[in-house]
């Protein structure tokens, strides 16, 4: 399958995730393998906004695991409720880090990274399955309408799972 990515080359972020959210929704149609869709969401994203890194964490047992991603080497194995990702996956809830220095507890994948935000993937009993990490190498770098636009990309991955 050929699949060309169309990014306003102008615009703001909100402009951005609005022309992506459909773009992501047609790429993963009809494909079933959740590994492959999440590793196209993060190629989406990494050549739209040219962030650090942007991955996947599964949980697996009491740990997330490194999944797909798009960056520099990361830290393949994070405890519930430790740094960014795991303190994510026990609140169930979005965390956006302005500055990641200043985070208590943060484990420090890359040098480079600045400010990070996680939002969890929860199935339909209400369990989080993954996490989508995205760290930028600027500080104060996401705010709501990064929340807002990440989770509306990631619909078309939660229907197709």
């Amino acid at each position: 399958m050929s699949f060309e990515l169309k990014t306003p080359i102008t615009g703001d972020k909100l402009q951005i995730y609005r022309s992506l959210a459909p773009q992501i929704a047609a790429l993963v149609e009809g494909e079933s393998n959740t590994i492959a869709n999440l590793a196209n969401f993060c190629a989406v994203l990494k050549s739209s906004f040219g962030w650090l890194w942007i991955g996947f964490y599964l949980v697996e047992g009491e740990e997330l695991v490194l999944g797909p991603f798009q960056g520099p080497v990361a830290c393949t194995r994070i405890k519930k409720g430790k740094g960014v990702c795991g303190s994510s996956w026990q609140s169930k809830q979005i965390v956006i880090v302005p500055d990641v220095d200043a985070f208590p507890g943060h484990i420090a994948c890359s040098t480079q990274s600045r400010s990070e935000i996680v939002i969890p993937l929860l199935d339909d009993t209400n369990n989080v399955w993954a996490v989508l990490d995205v760290d930028s190498a600027l500080l104060n770098d996401f705010d709501a309408t990064d929340s807002a636009g990440l989770s509306e990309c990631l619909r078309p991955l939660m229907a197709n799972r």
